[in-house]
């Protein structure tokens, strides 16, 4: 029953969800030439609101547990697993007074509205997952870049989304080149759950009722650690501890 309703609902979320995306577009496009970088920054966090908004169709809740009071204007990197791409908005907008970036696959840069504007012009990166050499390049400048404006830099160590929710190995690489060239970062882990059920079906239908919920770790300042690979298996296991899978 409850996936026969999720059919007419799904429809619904991707209209709202188009429309969004396509509204956003030209808002961004003239916040940032316009205002500069603050106001693209605050139409972003504001597309994030409403695409949650949209999975509220199909019956999702967000809830999002940060016991740790985290200062502005410090570099942060947060490690988290990741489930879906519905991980994204909440991760913006509930963190979104520390300007979340991320490190994203080229193929996102072009094609999609708003989402691939803001990839390319609100200081993300996008890597080619196939050139080794230059994301470990792109990476490092990123890395500096997030130093110097004390920004805060989304990275999923696993590499690909877990689609049932079962965490996967971290791959250390990425992580490390952050780490190295971000040194006064705060590593922040990041534990996600639930969202992969939102993709429950499959793309279509959506799954319906998905409490996604993120919980926040204790922040660990990197150059505290002489050994980055063991803090990155602290990281690690931290983010795993609360994996509901």
């Amino acid at each position: 029953m409850q996936k026969l309703l999720a059919f007419p609902l799904t429809i619904l979320y991707f209209i709202f969800f188009g429309l969004t995306l396509v509204v956003f577009h030209p808002i961004q496009w003239f916040c940032k030439n316009v205002f500069g970088y603050k106001a693209h920054k605050i139409s972003v966090d504001w597309l994030q609101f409403f695409l949650m908004r949209c999975l509220n169709v199909l019956g999702t809740t967000f809830s999002f547990t940060n016991p740790y009071t985290i200062e502005k204007g410090i570099p942060l990197i947060l490690v988290s697993n990741h489930q879906s791409m519905y991980d994204i908005p909440p991760l913006i907008w509930y963190l979104r007074k520390h300007h979340v970036k991320f490190i994203s696959k080229k193929e996102l840069g072009k094609g999609i509205p708003s989402v691939s504007y803001n990839l390319r012009h609100g200081g993300s990166v996008l890597i080619d997952r196939k050139d080794a050499v230059s994301s470990i390049e792109a990476i490092k400048n990123f890395a500096k870049r997030i130093e110097k404006n004390k920004w805060a830099a989304v990275i999923f160590p696993e590499g690909t989304r877990s689609r049932d929710g079962k965490p996967k190995p971290f791959k250390t690489k990425g992580l490390l080149t952050m780490i190295k060239h971000a040194p006064n970062a705060l590593v922040v882990p990041i534990t996600i759950n639930n969202s992969w059920k939102t993709l429950r079906y499959g793309k279509f239908p959506m799954g319906l009722g998905a409490n996604i919920t993120f919980t926040v770790h204790k922040p660990l300042k990197a150059n505290l650690f002489e050994d980055k690979l063991e803090l990155i298996s602290l990281v690690e296991a931290q983010v795993k501890s609360t994996i509901d899978a």
